[in-house]
């Protein structure tokens, strides 16, 4: 709709923060207190875990100011509602069993999620490699049943792309793909 659309003329005569708020109350949205975000996020980060970054980002959709943004993440940190090693932690180990990523895929997600390599990088060290490897080939074994490939070089390649999709290593995706093309073709006979 046509009222929805903000126009510039509004925007450049909402200069200080009374009419920013009296329009966001024009447009039936939420102005929130400094005590009420407390509330609202304390509860949120009590069910679940959340990074900063997640945290900042909702923050920014309600339409909160900075400063107030930073008096409610410092709080959530000094309160240990917000802890980014235990997020990290709780990331990887739901991430490799729930939804099977590889170290590569987690990585680019923590770094999406600006998550400094010095908190995620010794965490990776307490996951085993041998947990990736078997995730990899299960995932494989489904997927080759799916594979139309005329020789055994095209399937082999269709499934290295399809584990490094999913984030996992070079090395690891020709080891596990010669492993499932070898014992399927096997069980196959």
């Amino acid at each position: 709709m046509e009222n929805d659309i903000i126009s510039e003329e509004i925007l450049t005569g909402l200069t200080d923060s009374w009419d920013l708020n009296n329009y966001r109350i024009m447009r039936n949205e939420r102005v929130y207190t400094k005590e009420q975000l407390l509330y609202k996020f304390t509860s949120l980060c009590a069910k679940s875990e959340y990074c900063i970054f997640d945290i900042r980002n909702k923050m920014v959709k309600l339409g909160v100011d900075n400063d107030i943004q930073e008096d409610v993440i410092n709080y959530l940190v000094n309160e240990r509602f917000i802890d980014e090693t235990r997020f990290a932690r709780l990331f990887i180990r739901n991430k490799s069993k729930y939804n099977k990523w590889g170290v590569q895929k987690i990585r680019q997600a923590f770094y999406a999620k600006h998550i400094s390599p010095e908190i995620f990088e010794p965490l990776f060290d307490e996951t085993e490699e041998i947990d990736y490897e078997d995730t990899l080939i299960g995932l494989l074994k489904n997927k080759i049943k799916n594979i139309k490939a005329s020789n055994e070089y095209e399937k082999k390649g269709k499934l290295v792309r399809f584990a490094l999709q999913r984030g996992f290593s070079m090395e690891q995706a020709l080891k596990c793909s010669e492993f499932v093309i070898k014992n399927v073709d096997t069980e196959d006979s």
